[in-house]
């Protein structure tokens, strides 16, 4: 029982770092990347619908996104999303295909992309001590109601304190080398 709530615990807290890896990846660094995109999406025949299910992305250049829709009606609706989102690019529409042209990073967005990253890392170790106070509660009632032994339980809670460090520690890593990318100019 004791290996079950750990290993919960462990799965979880991979798919917090997983999350913030993701997160991380969509903030801009140098060059733009169609995974920028990702956490987009449009509303399509009124359903919210990804912005990868709606169009391709190509990057012919290290700084322009080119998006064709798979879908000509759904070009206004792609155009809207990627305006009123975070991205801070506003995209020119030729009728066939969406052009988005990233400006050069300046020293301050860059800072500004930063503090996004700072905050992602920040949310997502959260998200993993979340997951041990749970898995520890857990723990704790195997102990409430005699179904572990307290050595069994305080020797558990030390290997869960030693998991929750080392997922914390892979997204301060995270954290490390995206301001890095950032910082490089």
């Amino acid at each position: 029982m004791i290996n079950e709530i750990l290993n919960e615990a462990d799965q979880k807290m991979d798919k917090s770092v997983e999350a913030t890896r993701e997160e991380f990846a969509a903030i801009r660094a140098g060059r733009a990347h169609p995974s920028m995109f990702n956490k987009l999406t449009a509303e399509y025949y009124g359903t919210p619908t990804p912005l990868q299910q709606l169009a391709s992305f190509t990057s012919p250049e290290p700084r322009i996104i080119l998006i064709a829709p798979f879908d000509m009606s759904a070009i206004g609706a792609i155009e809207k999303a990627i305006r009123d989102s975070d991205l801070g690019v506003n995209p020119a529409n030729d009728g066939k295909v969406l052009r988005c042209v990233f400006p050069e990073l300046t020293e301050e967005r860059r800072k500004e992309f930063i503090k996004v990253a700072k905050h992602k890392a920040e949310e997502g170790r959260v998200s993993v001590r979340n997951i041990r106070r749970h898995a520890k509660h857990d723990l704790e009632k195997l102990d409430k109601d005699g179904e572990a032994g307290q050595d069994e339980v305080a020797a558990a809670e030390k290997r869960l304190e030693g998991m929750t460090k080392q997922h914390t520690d892979k997204i301060d890593d995270l954290l490390k080398h995206k301001e890095a990318e950032l910082l490089e100019v």
